[in-house]
Formats: C-alpha cells, sequence, structure tokens
C-alpha cells in the first residue's frame, strides 16, 4: 500500500510540474532546415505555433526564464548534431512589426551558442534558468533588460 501512494505522490508532482510549465509561452530559435530556418518560433500554450523574421519584428518578452536541455547541449559542444536544446519560457509576448526599441544601447546581450558554450551565458556569467523581468530581441540577439 506504501509503495502504491509514493508512486502516485511521485506521478502528480511530475504532472503539475509539466503543467506549469506548458502554461507559458515557448520561444527559441529555429534552426531546422525549410521555410522557417533561422526564425524566431514562438510556441503559445494552446499549442499553435508562429515564426517570426528577426529582420522584420522585434519580440518583447515578459516574465521571462532561461531553459537549457544541458545533456543535448553538451552533446552538441562535444561535436554531434544539433538538437533543440535551449529556449525561453515567458508569460507575455509582444511582436512589434515597426517602431522597433532600441534595446541594444540600453540592455545586456544574451547569449546561447552549444557549439561555443553549451549554457545561457550574460556577461561572462552562466544564467542557465534565471528569471529576467523583460527580454527584447533586435534581429538575431536577445537582450536582458533593466
Amino acid at each position: 500500500m506504501k509503495k502504491d501512494l509514493a508512486v502516485s505522490n511521485l506521478f502528480f508532482i511530475f504532472v503539475l510540474s509539466i503543467t506549469n510549465t506548458m502554461a507559458r509561452i515557448k520561444v527559441r530559435f529555429n534552426l531546422g532546415r525549410g521555410i522557417n530556418y533561422m526564425k524566431w518560433k514562438v510556441t503559445y500554450p494552446d499549442g499553435s505555433v508562429e515564426y517570426y523574421n528577426p529582420t522584420e519584428t522585434q519580440l518583447v518578452l515578459k516574465g521571462t526564464q532561461l531553459k537549457n536541455y544541458k545533456s543535448a547541449a553538451e552533446k552538441i559542444y562535444d561535436g554531434g548534431n544539433k538538437t533543440v536544446c535551449a529556449w525561453i519560457l515567458c508569460d507575455d509576448i509582444e511582436v512589434l512589426t515597426y517602431n522597433f526599441e532600441q534595446s541594444d544601447l540600453q540592455g545586456e546581450q544574451l547569449r546561447y551558442n552549444p557549439r561555443v558554450q553549451p549554457n545561457w551565458m550574460l556577461n561572462g556569467i552562466i544564467v542557465d534558468d534565471a528569471r529576467f523581468t523583460r527580454i527584447e530581441s533586435v534581429d538575431f540577439k536577445l537582450y536582458k533588460m533593466w
């Protein structure tokens, strides 16, 4: 009986964690070949997906958290094939198609390239799982805003 209770408690915790993650917007850079190559991929909680050209749009992400699938990133770092290994979760997103903000002069650039370093980086510091109030895209770059 105790064994069954422990298993069901673990299942409940796992489901709760998945539900909380999926209730947020997921943003990542799409490197898969095809029509949406090198575009921002935005997956909404209802499962819908939109792609945005970085040179024609600016993303303003609010209530963010940087996510990194560390083992996949380390395989890429060690010379393995590219796979999805990093994304940003956010509570809200604005997609601007004109009047872009000049954030690159006001924020700090976030970097992610698992071929160079298998972590999200900010000013030389690993920031995997870090939470920020606001992140903005400027072309192909991301900036943590004050």
